[in-house]
């Protein structure tokens, strides 16, 4: 990632698929921290938290309980000290509605869930390059 000292957040109820994440990033070498919040809320509250460091980037589920991943988007988005982090929709739907929804409401990535882990690295690999080569807002 582009800093070592920025955490990736990540919001993602299923813990099977927040541990997929974590080898992932592990296995592709990344260094940034992960913080993992279980829902939209969760993930509000960490973010409000005043001792709490930013995230250089959110990866953010769609589909969860208490508040999904679309509602937390719109409420970052709206926020003015949130909006500008990157958030990147790592999500198993396929429908284009979300895609599009997400786009709308200012996700700046959409990526598949795969079920082939492999496949699953390849992306997360090709989406590491993306952001270390990017120059995000401060």
């Amino acid at each position: 990632m582009h800093t070592a000292v920025s955490p990736i957040l990540l919001v993602e109820d299923d813990e099977v698929d927040a541990m997929t994440v974590q080898r992932a990033l592990r296995t592709i070498e990344v260094d940034n921290p992960l913080v993992h919040a279980e829902h939209g809320e969760a993930a509000l509250a960490y973010l409000a938290a005043p001792d709490n460091p930013p995230p250089c980037i959110i990866l953010l589920d769609l589909n969860m309980p208490v508040m999904n991943g679309l509602e937390f988007l719109r409420h970052v988005k709206l926020h003015p000290h949130l909006r500008r982090i990157p958030v990147v929709v790592l999500t198993t739907s396929e429908e284009s509605q979300d895609r599009d929804a997400s786009f709308d409401l200012g996700a700046a990535g959409f990526l598949p869930k795969c079920q082939e882990y492999g496949r699953f690295i390849d992306i997360m690999r090709t989406w590491d390059q993306y952001w270390t080569c990017s120059d995000l807002p401060v």
